[in-house]
């Protein structure tokens, strides 16, 4: 069985404009089926909006119509959660909150980011949820 996994867009955006590396290792692991991503609303309002900012992807090798095409293929392999009780960590970003809310619902195990540093603080605590890099998480599994 698939372990569950939150990838947060900065991983996913890294994995895009990188040609290697621990974020693209853990798309493709989520393409192969090694890992099941969770996927909400707020979390695919997000990507949409980082994919739609032409200038985040100026030197990147991959054109739109590329991107979004495996956008889609990750959509398809995600496991979509909604969320019914709202959870606020109160992080020191609001708008990564969205984040421990899915993996909470979903029962994930890992979130993986770029930004571990933003989590840390949180009036809530999840002790059953790590929040780990992707080179974390490829080490672990």
């Amino acid at each position: 069985m698939s372990k569950l996994i939150v990838v947060d867009t900065n991983v996913f955006v890294s994995a895009i404009k990188g040609t290697k590396g621990a974020s693209r290792a853990v798309i493709v692991a989520c393409l192969q089926g090694h890992y099941q991503p969770l996927m909400s609303n707020a979390l695919l309002g997000e990507y949409e909006e980082l994919m739609a900012r032409e200038a985040l992807f100026a030197n990147c090798l991959l054109d739109a119509a590329e991107r979004n095409k495996l956008l889609n293929a990750f959509l398809s392999v995600c496991r979509w959660r909604h969320i019914y009780y709202i959870w606020r960590p109160n992080l020191i970003d609001e708008a990564d909150n969205h984040l421990i809310e899915l993996a909470i619902a979903g029962g994930a195990e890992y979130l993986v980011t770029y930004n571990r540093r933003d989590f840390q603080n949180a009036q809530l605590r999840f002790p059953q949820l790590q929040i780990i890099e992707p080179k974390q998480l490829l080490q672990e599994n």
